[in-house]
């Protein structure tokens, strides 16, 4: 009886396979590269248009938190700073740097390469449009930003610390206890737990689950783990 396949088909079934292991390993490659958003990267460390190096500033100048971000404590989203908020300090220091070109073209009138555009800051932390995140929720009931951005103020180029993903969250959700601390050292970044002045029933708290847990019972947080609680 003669065959009704080509010798080719014999490869069919290989060939067949080949190709969906291909494509399989393609549509994973994309959902990985085009689904993964730049929260959950942790280490990723744009270079800014201006190297503005927050060591400098805030480790060693000692500058505030809410002097650049100024509504992190009563806004649900922490601000960039205008080009006015830096001019403020830098129309009197290092007026003259090449580095602080992008800001001198963006407010300084007088300056012969004045275009008045803003200044095009990279953004580093973004939580994803279908989660919603409230920052003065958080500060205001004892959680400082070391514990989402880390020690930014040892930071001379800022990196994304945390991954900032529903299990991370839903991690200082069942455990707040582990992050909380007195208001007062909220922008303190350098607090530590030793040397916090809490004394309850005669005892001196010491260590950050001691802390963590009279505060939580105090301010009565029980933070929500519901799916609610993050997406609208």
């Amino acid at each position: 009886m003669p065959n009704f396949f080509p010798r080719w088909t014999n490869l069919l079934p290989l060939k067949l396979a080949v190709c969906l292991v291909l494509i399989g390993g393609g549509v994973v490659l994309a959902v990985s590269y085009y689904w993964t958003p730049r929260y959950s990267r942790v280490g990723y460390q744009p270079q800014q248009p201006i190297p503005y190096d927050h060591s400098l500033h805030v480790g060693q100048l000692g500058m505030d938190c809410r002097y650049c971000h100024t509504h992190v404590d009563e806004s649900s989203h922490s601000n960039i700073p205008s080009a006015q908020t830096c001019w403020n300090c830098h129309q009197h220091v290092k007026t003259n740097s090449t580095k602080l070109e992008p800001l001198r073209r963006a407010v300084d009138e007088s300056y012969e390469n004045y275009d008045g555009k803003p200044i095009e800051w990279k953004r580093i932390h973004k939580v994803p449009d279908y989660a919603h995140f409230n920052h003065a929720a958080h500060v205001n009931r004892g959680v400082s930003c070391v514990s989402c951005h880390g020690k930014v103020n040892e930071m001379e180029v800022v990196w994304h610390e945390e991954p900032l993903t529903m299990g991370w969250c839903l991690d200082c959700h069942r455990e707040p206890e582990k992050h909380l601390r007195p208001l007062e050292a909220i922008y303190d970044l350098d607090w530590k737990p030793e040397n916090a002045n809490i004394v309850v029933d005669g005892k001196k708290l010491e260590t950050q689950r001691e802390i963590g847990l009279h505060l939580k019972e105090h301010w009565n947080i029980v933070p929500p783990e519901s799916c609610g609680a993050c997406h609208y």
